[in-house]
């Protein structure tokens, strides 16, 4: 082979690696999610405590209209909402807690970052954590290439994660937390749509007649 052209394809092939490390994959993960002015995401939800051995599943739909409304309505359980209406967050879970809705305001440190996943994993990803290769996979028919993250300085959010990365478009697909005690949160994406309209209105939430209203995470901080 000429000389020449051996150098070039080993170039590449140094290149092409370069674009695989785990600092990568996640970097190029965080600018799609940072280009996306709208997403919604079909999802399941399965939680794991490992002290009583139970599981619990759910499903629903997350909506997100940049810079800062965010939705999470559960199909199962029906009901349930968590929102970011650019003032507060709500949280109405009347499956687990009936009768009550906890407010917080979005500008406070931990709001956000507790409901976006973008907000947990994609905030300057290779600053904040340690991130390291986990393989590949296939999610929903569509390759991943995994990471894991460790944070570099402890968070309420996580101890670890897992995040799948699609190949193709660089979204995440998946991802998987560990929290403070133990608790396993692995969350799949089944149907996913970028970028198409979103009225602000499905960002609305008005707490039920009779409700007690709790508020928390730093109204003052607003």
């Amino acid at each position: 082979m000429n000389k020449t052209i051996a150098m070039i394809l080993t170039l590449v092939a140094a290149a092409a690696a370069q674009g695989q490390t785990p600092d990568a994959i996640i970097t190029r993960a965080a600018d799609e999610y940072a280009r996306l002015q709208s997403v919604r995401a079909e999802f399941t939800q399965k939680l794991t405590n490992p002290l009583t051995g139970s599981t619990a599943l759910s499903r629903g739909v997350l909506l997100r209209r940049a810079p800062n409304l965010l939705a999470v309505n559960f199909t199962d359980p029906k009901g349930d909402r968590v929102v970011a209406d650019g003032r507060f967050v709500w949280v109405y879970l009347p499956s687990s807690a009936p009768n009550q809705v906890i407010r917080m305001g979005a500008k406070s440190s931990n709001s956000m970052a507790m409901i976006d996943p973008g907000e947990i994993f994609l905030s300057s990803p290779s600053t904040r954590y340690t991130v390291t290769a986990a393989g590949t996979a296939t999610v929903e028919g569509r390759k991943m290439n995994i990471v894991s993250l460790v944070p570099k300085k402890a968070n309420n959010a996580f101890t670890s994660a897992k995040v799948w990365v699609d190949a193709s478009d660089n979204s995440v697909r998946q991802f998987e937390l560990v929290d403070l005690n133990g608790l396993t949160r692995l969350v799949t994406i089944t149907k996913l749509q970028k970028n198409s309209p979103i009225e602000k209105s499905a960002f609305k939430f008005t707490p039920p007649k009779n409700a007690r209203v709790l508020d928390s995470g730093g109204l003052s901080g607003m």
